[in-house]
């Protein structure tokens, strides 16, 4: 049978557009449909203007630091507006780049929505192509809150909107998107409330780092209610009222559910060609991303695996290889570095403490300390750094950290912890001084043993 395309992508995040280029690149004839903008998720309404909106929270903490070195800078009143203005600019940008990275690679872009009508056939934007292969890459989308009153909340797509900043901010959740927002705004001025329903924020994470982070929430003016349970949310004018099971209420300007992220599926037609989910919603994959249809292929966020930007970007690299060129390129999935933009930020890579103990004894090195920026600036901030280490091997399987610069430190560990160094070749690095990330090559005392031989 004669296809329209060799490859169609459905999404244009930066999966499917990596996907949809390096097969272009291999010979195929491809295809790609983004309905809302190029990009994704990351591009628009994720990683990148977060980060730019916490690097402006950042900033109001520099001027009020900088008098500890003799500077007289105190900060003044944000402007929102502008700094909302300026993040529409530079995401702006980056959405021309995706699109003239497809039009130089030859892919044949369409803006518009896709659906399954059949195996190989897709209705997009009115228009029926047909394909030999088909990779949905639609991401994911912030989940609605379920209970009474959750049209008085925003999601996170909407926070990056805002017309103003509001005073008083109510976050809901524990996860990413909720700390770093809690960060931002009451790095911006706001009055911020934390409600979460685990005890400590970032669930899965290394509990020495949620503990840490909670620490910092605290220490940035972040009021914390752990173990909290929303009931309903009401509102009076502009006044929104949080109800908890506890039978406290807490008044904000701003509603902000943070409650996770769920496969974008919506719409899709999935059914019209038999494509399967899995129990959470999501796209249901194996090897290569695919489907329980042999030419249908799942990637990113929509298999609700690995929800990483990085991620995403592999897989589609690796699918592309393995249809049309010499392979895949083999990608460790298993030792991902990944970093939380809290103020400050947090960062890890490998095996949790209680992960690595359930596989044998492992030594624990934990390091805390202040900052020497914030010797002199008074700032309560501590950095905290942490390796767990396998007894055995004394092979490095986790790294973790929090306080500033973690993210680009771990980068660098992550190479080292992937490539399989020990604690010994950690031992034997000489460390460059005066810096935080000199600590990771010189902590020699042993903290305490985790796992097997610490119940003995």
């Amino acid at each position: 049978m004669s296809y329209d395309f060799d490859l169609f992508v459905i999404g244009g995040g930066s999966g499917g557009v990596r996907c949809a280029r390096i097969a272009a690149g291999l010979g195929a004839k491809v295809g790609i449909a983004e309905a809302r903008f190029w990009g994704g998720t990351c591009v628009n309404v994720g990683c990148v203007p977060k980060k730019l909106m916490v690097m402006a929270a950042e900033y109001g903490n520099t001027a009020a630091d900088a008098s500890g070195f003799g500077w007289g800078i105190m900060p003044t009143e944000h402007n929102w507006q502008a700094l909302i203005e300026a993040k529409n600019v530079e995401i702006g940008r980056l959405n021309s780049i995706y699109s003239r990275l497809l039009a130089g690679s030859g892919v044949a872009e369409f803006n518009a929505f896709a659906r399954f009508t059949g195996p190989h056939t897709l209705d997009v934007g009115g228009q029926i192509v047909t394909a030999e292969r088909i990779v949905i890459a639609t991401g994911g989308k912030p989940a609605a809150p379920e209970f009474p009153g959750g049209e008085h909340c925003i999601i996170s797509d909407d926070a990056f909107f805002l017309p103003e900043r509001p005073k008083r901010v109510a976050l809901l959740g524990g996860g990413y998107i909720a700390v770093e927002f809690a960060g931002v705004f009451a790095g911006l001025g706001s009055e911020v409330d934390l409600i979460m329903r685990q005890t400590l924020p970032l669930r899965g994470f290394d509990e020495d780092l949620r503990t840490g982070l909670a620490e910092a929430l605290t220490a940035n003016g972040v009021r914390l209610h752990g173990g909290s349970a929303v009931v309903k949310v009401t509102a009076e004018g502009a006044v929104k009222t949080i109800h908890l099971a506890n039978g406290e209420t807490i008044q904000a300007d701003l509603v902000f559910a943070a409650l996770g992220r769920t496969a974008a599926v919506g719409g899709l037609g999935l059914e019209s060609a038999g494509v399967a989910l899995n129990d959470k919603g999501a796209v249901a994959v194996g090897d290569l991303g695919v489907t329980n249809i042999a030419h249908i292929y799942a990637i990113g966020d929509v298999t609700d695996r690995l929800n990483l930007t990085p991620v995403a970007i592999a897989e589609g690299h690796s699918l592309a290889e393995a249809l049309y060129g010499k392979g895949p390129r083999k990608w460790d999935l298993d030792r991902v570095a990944t970093a939380v933009f809290s103020i400050p930020p947090l960062a890890t890579v490998g095996l949790t403490e209680d992960e690595a103990a359930t596989r044998g004894p492992v030594d624990i090195y934990v390091s805390r300390f202040t900052p020497m920026r914030h010797t002199l600036s008074g700032r309560v901030r501590k950095t905290m750094m942490k390796l767990v280490v396998d007894q055995a091997s004394q092979r490095v399987v986790g790294a973790h950290m929090i306080g500033e610069d973690a993210p680009e430190i771990i980068q660098g560990l992550s190479i080292a912890i992937n490539a399989g160094a020990t604690k010994g070749d950690f031992d034997r690095t000489v460390g460059i001084h005066p810096t935080a990330a000199e600590e990771f090559v010189t902590m020699r005392t042993r903290t305490r043993v985790a796992g097997v031989l610490a119940a003995e």
